[in-house]
């Protein structure tokens, strides 16, 4: 029994030793790759890079595409239940018919927001005079105190830097002019591909997913792809819904506020109420910023009229938008999307400096559909090494 303690004492004793010979034996010996291996590591890295650059050139074309991808899968329950009723059950007419559908419905927008938002601008315009003339009086008040304390140089100094950068400004009118022009025709040559591309993909989208589903020799496979393509569809759509939704409570309640303020406050039309809520309905789509746009929008538009309205509305916005972010959205968008606050913040925040706003209205459901693919990437894997030990035995 002793000898046996001795023999195990002196292996713990020796087992230091043998591990330091081990690690400096392997510190020494030389780790040898390739030339194989160098070549293919170093064309993964330039595919990857040259992929990277590739995106950011064709970011422009991306961004339209991936628009109209996101408007044809959430038109794409309108349009297949109202084909499903036409006579012929052609998928051509209804999309036609939705299209028309939302085209009036902007137009008609357009032609109701516009006018109150003339009216609203030609009044204050028509106050600016009796602003000036009061700003004038106080500054005849202001002069005896400016000379006082000895402050005209300071002034003149403000002054000249405020001509100067009219000056600069009034020099560049024209290149701003010219620059402004081109910006809107390549919008509204953008606008019309991505209607165009919408429409198409509309008609031909259950024929290439058929195409596609087609392809698989296996079936489980096919089955399990299909599987995971419709619970992203049901993520896009779930998302669209409910963000129409909230963005349609958001605008109703703003508008009934304008609505009630101009029973209240007189010279408040009542004809603002339907700007300010088509200003909530549409900036409220875009995500964490978009309702704070549009209260501050439509404040400055209430604003023009009344300054106590302002302050009352912008006081009603701010208690809104809590109710809003902490009751409304989650219990409508948590089931839908299920992503944490910081996955919305963080999906949210890379759109908007990746892609502008369009970038920022679509990457909560692209976040949504990435936890799905990542959530289909786990179970397949656990159910690969859960059945490797059933094998083996």
């Amino acid at each position: 029994m002793a000898l046996l303690y001795d023999k195990r004492k002196r292996l713990v004793e020796l087992f230091p030793i043998y591990r330091q010979k081990c690690i400096i034996r392997h510190m020494k010996t030389p780790l040898n790759i390739d030339t194989k291996t160098f070549i293919r590591f170093w064309l993964v890295v330039a595919v990857l890079g040259l992929l990277i650059l590739a995106v950011y050139i064709a970011s422009t074309a991306l961004i339209i595409i991936g628009t109209s991808l996101f408007l044809a899968l959430a038109l794409n329950v309108p349009v297949s239940k109202l084909a499903r009723r036409l006579p012929g059950k052609s998928r051509v007419g209804a999309t036609a018919i939705s299209y028309v559908a939302v085209l009036a419905l902007i137009g008609s927008v357009i032609l109701l927001v516009i006018p109150p938002i003339v009216q609203q601008t030609a009044k204050f315009a028509q106050t600016v005079p009796s602003f000036v003339n009061s700003a004038t009086n106080q500054w005849d008040g202001l002069s005896g105190f400016i000379e006082e304390y000895n402050l005209q140089p300071q002034i003149d100094t403000a002054l000249n830097s405020v001509e100067e950068s009219a000056s600069s400004w009034a020099g560049n009118v024209g290149q701003n002019v010219i620059s402004g022009v081109g910006s809107f025709f390549s919008f509204l040559a953008g606008l019309i591909l991505v209607l165009v591309l919408t429409f198409l993909m509309l008609i031909e989208g259950p024929l290439w997913m058929k195409r596609i589903w087609s392809l698989y020799s296996d079936k489980d496979r096919m089955i399990r792809h299909r599987q995971t393509t419709t619970k992203i569809y049901d993520v896009i759509t779930g998302y669209v819904v409910g963000q129409l939704t909230v963005s349609a409570i958001g605008a109703f309640f703003a508008g009934l506020a304008v609505f009630v303020l101009s029973l209240v406050f007189t010279e408040i039309p009542g004809s603002l109420a339907l700007p300010v809520a088509a200003f909530s309905f549409i900036l409220a789509l875009i995500p964490m910023f978009g309702s704070t746009i549009a209260g501050v929008i439509s404040t400055l538009l209430i604003l023009f009229s009344s300054i106590p309205a302002a302050i009352i509305f912008a006081v009603f916005f701010i208690v809104y938008q809590q109710i809003e972010n902490n009751l409304i959205a989650p219990n409508i968008q948590a089931r839908k999307i299920n992503l944490s606050a910081l996955a919305v913040l963080i999906a949210v925040t890379i759109g908007l400096y990746m892609f502008g706003i369009v970038g920022g209205i679509i990457a909560i459901p692209i976040a949504g559909s990435i936890r799905i693919l990542f959530e289909e990437f786990l179970k397949r894997r656990n159910q690969k090494d859960g059945s490797k030990p059933a094998q083996a035995s």
